[in-house]
């Protein structure tokens, strides 16, 4: 059964007049899900889009301009369409259903249609560039994906890469990163090579426990089916039957991230992910994100993604102050 159809038998909505709509679930887990703790789900949709919402039993009523009625029923629509996918809401999703204004036309589904189910929790596309970043790196072989921090660069990348092992599509997810940090030299760090390099590396590993669990990603390490590695410890090796991801990639040299591309072998996947605007090198031209994108970009076999700040899906102020940055540094250069 299509997700419209879906929709039409669970879901009704009668306009009482033009400032007034009722919004009918007939599901009762399913409204109440949508609903919210305590109903915090409508109050935020309330605010968001600027109208009154009252529940009482399975009936949703909403008063304001008409505008704002159709924008709250849209973000309905569009909840219930994510329930039906993952079973759950999540705080995003209320700030997402309204910031989209989806209407459930089939070619309006794209969001939808590159779902990644993890065992601790289903990732869907968040934005349109998400969705083509999630079928390029399904279908395409290297993928470089350029953007601000929230857009989802490294997260979707690992859940593909991972997901794609606990299918046993591949045998291998390594995750790399430069070591490169903000005005430290990891020769003063206390341990040994591997107690210097995990804080770098540690938003991959949280992105690893947040979709598999501690356990058995844990496991997968000690197996060495997952491998988290400094971007040196890539040189001179040949990667076959693997995900690869290259992250914070615009604290590697042009020569580094050629270095990574080199290495694919058969039936593998290279992504290479940076944020141009966070470099740490001391030296910031000999970032080599920007030259390889420029270099790469003719090659119709990789795939280049650019996200902005439109992308953004952590908090909403991440947007406004990635966006102030940008017209500093716009005003800077004027």
């Amino acid at each position: 059964m299509s997700e419209i159809s879906k929709l039409d038998r669970n879901l009704s909505i009668k306009k009482i007049d033009k400032d007034t709509v009722v919004v009918h679930i007939n599901d009762n887990e399913m409204l109440m899900t949508i609903v919210g703790q305590f109903d915090q789900n409508l109050k935020d949709l309330a605010k968001l889009t600027n109208s009154s919402v009252y529940f009482r039993g399975n009936s949703i009523t909403c008063k304001g301009e008409e505008q704002n009625t159709k924008l709250f029923c849209d973000a309905i629509k569009f909840l219930i369409n994510k329930y039906f996918l993952t079973k759950i809401i999540e705080n995003e999703d209320i700030l997402l259903s309204v910031k989209k204004n989806i209407e459930l036309e089939e070619s309006n589904v794209k969001s939808f249609k590159q779902l990644i189910k993890t065992p601790r929790k289903s990732v869907i596309a968040r934005s349109e560039k998400q969705s083509d970043y999630i079928k390029a790196l399904k279908e395409n072989d290297i993928v470089m994906s350029l953007g601000p921090a929230g857009t989802g660069k490294s997260f979707l990348a690992v859940s593909v890469g991972v997901t794609m092992l606990m299918e046993k599509k591949i045998d291998r997810v390594i995750l790399s990163r430069p070591a490169v940090e903000a005005g430290e030299k990891l020769g003063f760090l206390p341990g040994d090579m591997k107690e210097k390099v995990d804080p770098y590396l540690r938003p991959l590993y949280d992105a690893l426990y947040e979709l598999f669990g501690a356990d058995k990603i844990d496991k997968k390490i000690e197996s060495g089916e997952i491998e988290i590695a400094p971007l040196a410890f890539m040189r001179g090796r040949t990667l076959k039957n693997c995900f690869a991801i290259l992250d914070e990639a615009q604290n590697a040299t042009e020569t580094q991230i050629k270095m990574f591309l080199t290495r694919i072998g058969e039936n593998s996947k290279l992504v290479v992910n940076g944020d141009p605007t966070q470099i740490d090198l001391i030296n910031k031209s000999q970032s080599g994100l920007i030259k390889s994108k420029n270099i790469l970009k003719h090659l119709t076999e990789i795939k280049i993604i650019e996200f902005d700040h439109n992308d953004v899906i952590r908090h909403p102020l991440v947007s406004k102050i990635i966006r102030a940055y940008q017209k500093k540094s716009t005003d800077d250069h004027d």
